[in-house]
């Protein structure tokens, strides 16, 4: 049986065994509201990535490997104060994902996705540079997140610890979600105008925004739109996963 998961292979699984991909699933260590776990960016991303994962297998049987989710992700202000919230630099970032490429080069393989959980996480950059040192490595990412439209599926998405967040970990961890003590995940916008029309940009200061740390209300979310949601965005990431797989990335 192929494995196409990291946290349950052995070397056993894997010695005799050719992978085309490699996906990175990265999250975050931060509070998540009152009823979602720490690691929930973790989770979510872990989730969505094995899912795709064997989705490509049974439809093209291209074989990918989901690597462990990596917790450490950048932090808003007023985040960073909260117990147990852990903040990754730019540079500690960059340097976990060039040691990943690093690893996986010297073992022959030349791609891997970044399926990212966290809002707060950007690698473009890191991703520029990494092209320059390895040319011919690919390596992509996407927010799953941002992959499907939140609108079709859920009433009132929000953006962190929100109804979003809670059906799809409500669909894979079900165990890990206490609704019963979830706040309202009421949130104050900028007062700034400008700001909020994205005229320009500037990080929020998570104690002048939320007060349970939520940012959008949980208390509609159910494991239904939890799963319909992750099988479209599965759906997605699936051929994404084989059109990289078989290098059909640019016209010919």
């Amino acid at each position: 049986m192929i494995k196409f998961d990291i946290l349950s292979a052995s070397y056993q699984d894997t010695k005799n065994e050719k992978y085309d991909y490699a996906v990175l699933p990265w999250g975050a260590t931060e509070p998540h509201n009152y009823h979602l776990p720490y690691l929930t960016d973790c989770y979510l991303a872990h989730g969505i990535s094995i899912e795709a994962i064997e989705k490509a297998y049974r439809q093209a049987k291209v074989k990918g490997m989901a690597l462990p989710p990596i917790p450490f992700g950048s932090q808003n202000p007023g985040q960073t104060g909260l117990p147990f919230c852990l903040h990754a630099r730019y540079e500690t970032q960059k340097a976990i994902l060039s040691d990943i490429v690093a690893s996986l080069y010297r073992q022959g393989m030349d791609k891997l996705i970044i399926v990212n959980g966290h809002g707060g996480n950007s690698f473009k950059n890191m991703i520029r540079d990494l092209a320059v040192d390895y040319p011919h490595f690919l390596i992509a990412v996407s927010n799953w997140y941002a992959i499907v439209p939140q609108k079709e599926y859920f009433d009132i998405p929000g953006d962190h610890a929100d109804e979003v967040e809670t059906s799809v970990l409500m669909h894979y961890h079900p165990e890990l979600v206490d609704l019963s003590v979830a706040g309202d995940g009421t949130y104050k916008p900028f007062k700034a105008n400008s700001l909020c029309e994205g005229v320009a940009w500037t990080p929020r200061d998570w104690s002048k925004v939320s007060v349970d740390t939520g940012i959008g209300n949980p208390h509609y979310s159910t494991a239904e739109k939890g799963k319909k949601y992750a099988e479209a965005v599965t759906d997605k990431l699936a051929a994404l996963f084989i059109e990289i797989s078989k290098g059909d990335i640019y016209q010919s």
